[in-house]
């Protein structure tokens, strides 16, 4: 049954009027935005304990420490403040006076667009809270990347999200997916992107952050996530910001030898680069929601399939909604001006060049190709070979309409498009399609395809479809035909 949306007021008075639920408001930058709501709706003295928020810095630092950064408005600085203010609660407010209050500490830290309007503002927010008096308490946090033009718009926007935060965790705290839609109940997603969530606590144990993020672009929230090797969200511009990044786009269905040769030779050349800082570097393996996609709706459970794969490998997953290439380096434009490289096979070599995937722009393949080479970009070429009797095929043999050949030889001649020569030959007809069918069928004939202990990983967790009865009972088949013979 479709949820019925409360107004902000009517979601702030329900939250009042819930007799177990105590807690305390912590928020800088922005102001009393949140906590403004439910004293406005009254009954707020059965649900504010406290409320603040230290404006000047050095109030700030004493209540919650510097950070050694020196920033305010960052992932550390809200995750102090809740153990802080959490703690407080814990330590004043008497479990003998409050025996059925679900104790809560909401906390935000917001800068909002400045003064030039050249900084659109940004900020974390976050919520500690019990669904139970005798239970550990649980976290949601979040960034948001603010897009109105006027601080006071901003202001509002957080105020509506932080009152839709606490109305959802202790409402529709059994769908963790619907509490995330609710975030923008009452909001447009014009206003506010989400790029980056955490859930964690007894409440959310079986929720995987991975998965989170995956929701943030379906739902239109933002266009692109980043998870770690373990698994844990990672804040874009935290990763990114100033970094020479090198990417790789594809299935992963699953990863093959190919993939990771690609990666292998593909970071030789990039960090052999003159303004390459190996010791600034970020590699990252992209999956686009349109390849998610590929078989008409998106499978949640093949997509974790793909990042159980990628991370065991030790690999950065960047999830985007980016199909074509410019708005992938358009993206990566808003945290560095560093070079950046991509890695791509001919094929996809292939398509950047055909002007059918640019109709949208009013200038075509020149206002793209304008976007991926305004910035120091590099693309490496990694060749294809179908079939054993066919000639290996490299950026030198690929096909160009004559109309775009001369933009072509261009970038090939200032070398801004590269070979990568020093591939291995003897895997280039290893397709992932095919390694995901033999899975399914379970006939065996896909290990020698995969990186190592990766076919492992597929048996012990039955990954991508595979089913070890299936495999056992078709070798058992092929033991009875050959001992008949």
């Amino acid at each position: 049954m479709e949820r019925v949306v409360l107004t902000t007021s009517q979601k702030a008075l329900k939250i009042n009027l819930n007799e177990n639920i105590y807690g305390t408001f912590a928020e800088i930058g922005a102001g009393q935005e949140v906590v403004r709501h439910f004293f406005r709706a009254g009954g707020a003295s059965g649900t504010v304990a406290k409320t603040m928020s230290a404006y000047d810095k050095d109030f700030s630092d004493a209540i919650y420490g510097r950070e050694i950064d020196g920033r305010y408005v960052t992932e550390a600085r809200l995750r102090k403040m809740l153990d802080h203010e959490y703690s407080l609660i814990e330590q004043r407010l008497s479990r003998d006076k409050f025996p059925n209050k679900c104790y809560f500490t909401f906390s935000d830290t917001i800068a909002t667009i400045n003064f030039t309007k050249k900084f659109k503002g940004h900020g974390w927010m976050g919520l500690r809270f019990q669904l139970d008096p005798d239970q550990a308490p649980n976290d949601v946090i979040f960034h948001v990347r603010m897009k109105e033009e006027e601080a006071y718009l901003q202001q509002e926007t957080i105020g509506i999200m932080g009152v839709n935060l606490i109305y959802g965790c202790f409402h529709i705290r059994n769908n963790p997916e619907e509490l995330l839609r609710s975030l923008y109940d009452n909001i447009a997603k014009y206003k506010v992107e989400i790029d980056m969530v955490h859930f964690e606590g007894p409440e959310f144990q079986s929720v995987d952050n991975r998965l989170m993020s995956l929701q943030l672009i379906k739902n239109g929230m933002t266009d692109a996530v980043i998870f770690g090797p373990e698994g844990k969200n990672i804040l874009p511009a935290a990763l990114l910001y100033k970094k020479n990044i090198l990417a790789l786009r594809g299935s992963f269905r699953p990863a093959t030898k190919v993939n990771i040769d690609m990666i292998k030779k593909g970071f030789g050349y990039f960090v052999d680069e003159r303004k390459v800082d190996r010791e600034n570097m970020v590699v990252l393996f992209e999956i686009t929601l349109n390849n998610l996609k590929s078989e008409g709706q998106i499978d949640e459970q093949d997509f974790l399939d793909r990042a159980e794969i990628l991370c065991s490998l030790g690999q950065t997953v960047l999830i985007s909604n980016y199909q074509q290439y410019y708005k992938l380096v358009e993206y990566f434009t808003r945290y560095t001006e560093e070079r950046m490289g991509l890695i791509m096979g001919v094929t996809n070599l292939r398509e950047l060049f055909d002007e059918k995937y640019y109709r949208d722009l009013k200038g075509g393949i020149l206002e793209a190709f304008g976007i991926l080479y305004s910035t120091d970009l590099k693309l490496y070429i990694y060749p294809s070979q179908t079939t054993a009797d066919e000639e290996v095929e490299t950026s030198k043999s690929v096909k160009i309409h004559p109309r775009l050949k001369p933009l072509f030889d261009y970038l090939m001649f200032n070398r801004r498009i590269v070979d990568i020569e020093n591939y291995d030959p003897e895997i280039l007809q290893i397709f992932s399609r095919d390694v995901l069918q033999h899975i399914r069928n379970g006939d065996g004939q896909w290990e020698n395809a995969l990186p190592a202990y990766v076919d492992n990983i597929i048996r012990d967790k039955e990954l991508f479809g595979y089913k070890a009865d299936s495999e056992k009972s078709k070798k058992d088949k092929e033991i009875e035909e050959s001992e008949a013979q």
